[in-house]
């Protein structure tokens, strides 16, 4: 059921949000993307808190969208622009309602971030890392990219462009030192030190933590911010479209030797 796949709780002025699918790394199914989006709207609706919390069960944050076949609109988009840029607009405005959130919310990130998942990080107010987090963006090594170009307003334009273009992965000091998280803790103690900072946060007043909020959001879209993220939508939907031939082998590794299969045959081409 898509209530199981994310959680909600409350703890004193926290609205605490879990992704709960640990045995597919947390993927994004259309189940927890719709799920996640509904919590979202309860955690800034609800009275009693003024902090609210990301995190997931499992031993990784996010693996990104799950490509792992269930979900058949992938295959439904295929060919069509305009199909791939309206499934693309609804993933990205998922990812962004963080950031336009009311209430400030705190990511807390164990194993990997990758792709969606990466983004999802990034269009948190602060995030916090476990020492064994490892963030990426590897769509484009699969001839896709995005949907999220949040990347460069947080880490510089030379950086971004070596991560999305190669796909490399980065550990957590690496992301400290970009500027991608705000601190790292070891895992065995991360949920722990997270609602400890979250706590923490909710000690201002609640009217504060939104004007400030609203300030940063307001001086980011003055700068360009929310037409920069749309205006990455409008360039690459046709990419999904295309049949590039890395793209068309991919696909078809995935069907024949399964998914893990086809990423291992990608990913050993760049350890080389």
């Amino acid at each position: 059921m898509a209530e199981d796949v994310c959680l909600y709780e409350v703890d004193d002025k926290l609205s605490i949000i879990t992704m709960n699918r640990p045995d597919k790394l947390n993927a994004l199914s259309e189940d927890l993307k719709e799920a996640l989006e509904a919590a979202f709207a309860r955690a800034d609706e609800d009275p009693a808190t003024s902090v609210v919390v990301l995190r997931s069960n499992g031993r990784s944050f996010c693996a990104g969208y799950d490509l792992s076949g269930t979900d058949t609109s992938w295959a439904q988009h295929r060919q069509n622009p305009l199909k791939w840029h309206e499934r693309l607009t609804h993933e990205l405005g998922m990812e962004m309602t963080p950031w336009y959130m009311r209430k400030p919310v705190i990511c807390s990130v164990q194993g990997h971030a990758l792709g969606g998942g990466c983004e999802l990080t990034m269009f948190c107010d602060m995030t916090i890392a476990g020492d064994n987090a490892l963030f990426g963006e590897p769509e484009g090594r699969f001839s896709g990219t995005g949907p999220g170009f949040i990347m460069p307003w947080l880490i510089g334009y030379k950086k971004a462009r070596e991560l999305l273009y190669l796909g490399d992965m980065i550990g957590a000091e690496e992301a400290l030192a970009l500027g991608m998280i705000n601190k790292i803790v070891p895992v065995a103690e991360l949920r722990e030190a997270t609602i400890k900072y979250a706590k923490r946060l909710s000690l201002i007043a609640p009217e504060a933590l939104v004007m400030t909020k609203l300030a940063i959001n307001r001086g980011a879209d003055a700068s360009g911010f929310r037409n920069a993220m749309q205006a990455g939508i409008d360039v690459v939907s046709p990419l999904y479209a295309a049949q590039t031939e890395v793209g068309v082998e991919f696909r078809e590794r995935v069907k024949t030797d399964g998914l893990p299969a086809a990423l291992k045959w990608r990913r050993a081409q760049f350890d080389q």
